[in-house]
């Protein structure tokens, strides 16, 4: 099995690990480590950024570093987003029908997202 991994290979490119199913290796857990440190530090700055800009207008400068660690959090969660979503087993023919159109909507958003965004 592929997985995406949470950080660039080289130019920028996305980097691939080539897995067991259970994901047990010592690559694995890094990589689940790292997606919980980015996880963590976008949250944080969600939090640092609502905080800053609820009290007062920031300076332009302040504002052009905002945005800029913004993206680059997005891009982050989303490489997390695209990983995990692609390690999500197909639902089984069984299952709720409703529960079917929830993945395949989630899927199709996730699809626009990174395509709009261009994100590796």
């Amino acid at each position: 099995m592929m997985r995406l991994l949470p950080w660039l290979g080289v130019d920028g490119k996305p980097c691939f690990l080539d897995t067991d199913a259970d994901g047990s290796s010592f690559l694995s857990r890094l990589a689940d480590n790292l997606e919980a440190v980015q996880l963590g530090m976008s949250r944080d700055l969600l939090e640092n950024v609502r905080k800053y800009t609820g009290e007062r207008v920031p300076p332009e400068s302040d504002l052009r570093a905002m945005v800029s660690h913004l993206c680059m959090a997005l891009a982050d969660v989303l490489r997390v987003a695209e990983s995990r979503g692609e390690r999500v087993p197909p639902p089984e023919e069984d299952d709720d029908a409703d529960a079917v159109r929830l993945s395949q909507a989630v899927q199709s958003f996730t699809d626009r997202a990174i395509d709009r965004w261009n994100v590796s």
